[in-house]
């Protein structure tokens, strides 16, 4: 197959590279903003003609949680016009949309993980921009699969657990809210699922919605202090509540993803996020040696 990735260096593009390095029965290419315009449907038009797209992961997003808040159409142009422009030509051309969205659709009232059957009902502008992208999709008539995350790091770009690893070398001690409870995700892992995913459906009509984070449930605080502990910082990590913590953009204080969907259709054993977590604070290190 012919496989299209967007924002290809981010964090997720740069492991789905790793995995296409890995997977040469398939051609695949990997394009960013400086290659391939997304929110140009006539560029896109010809990017899929040109090439036979069978299947395109689309990781390309605007994901400044907070400056979303102050530039809500460049938000909507990225999060919701662009996957309705991919979803258009993969409608026309018979191909495949796989579409990462995020946990911030909920609202983060529920009490148990949500599930992919669950009413969205995002409040950040960021948020309401991911889950309109979710509708674009939806309503084109494509064939789709759309895999919410969350809380997504990796030993590249900038993330929650480079950050945490940087401060543990400059500070004695910081605050961490301890009253927002989710599940990291590790690049790496969501990479081998998209790519199952594409393995089981790429070739098939589709339309469904998958959650994916590694297996368990922490505050930013517990991930805080294992980042720590296992990186060897002696920084001392002190837990406060949202409130001591104010952002522009307000956080679910609940995003737990119900992972039960994705391991029954595909049979994927998912990891642990701590062993994930250790794996990858280890390709770190290894980088700064």
């Amino acid at each position: 197959m012919n496989i299209l990735v967007t924002g290809c260096y981010g964090q997720l593009g740069i492991a789905l590279q790793q995995i296409a390095a890995d997977n040469c029965s398939h051609q695949w290419f990997f394009t960013d903003i400086d290659t391939l315009n997304i929110c140009d449907f006539n560029a896109v038009e010809r990017y899929f003609t040109a090439n036979g797209i069978d299947i395109c992961i689309n990781c390309a997003a605007y994901t400044a949680v907070d400056k979303a808040e102050d530039e809500p159409e460049l938000a909507e142009k990225v999060n919701t016009e662009a996957p309705r422009i991919l979803a258009d030509c993969c409608k026309q051309h018979q191909s495949t949309l796989i579409h990462v969205s995020t946990d911030y659709v909920f609202d983060g009232n529920s009490r148990h993980p949500y599930r992919e059957d669950d009413s969205t009902a995002p409040f950040s502008v960021y948020g309401k921009t991911k889950r309109n992208g979710e509708r674009a999709i939806q309503e084109s008539g494509c064939n789709y699969i759309i895999v919410r995350t969350a809380w997504l790091y990796s030993s590249t770009g900038k993330n929650f657990v480079k950050t945490m690893l940087m401060l543990g070398d400059t500070k004695d001690e910081i605050n961490v809210v301890d009253d927002q409870k989710g599940c990291p995700t590790w690049a790496s892992d969501l990479a081998q699922a998209i790519f199952v995913l594409v393995e089981n459906y790429g070739k098939k009509p589709t339309h469904e919605i998958f959650h994916f984070t590694n297996e368990g449930q922490i505050t930013w605080y517990e991930f805080a202090c294992a980042i720590m502990e296992i990186g060897g910082k002696h920084c001392k990590v002190n837990p406060i509540t949202t409130d001591q913590y104010p952002t522009k953009a307000k956080r679910p204080a609940y995003s737990v993803l119900d992972l039960n969907k994705i391991k029954s259709m595909t049979g994927m054993e998912i990891p642990f996020w701590r062993d994930s977590l250790e794996k990858c604070i280890e390709e770190i290190i290894k980088k700064n040696e």
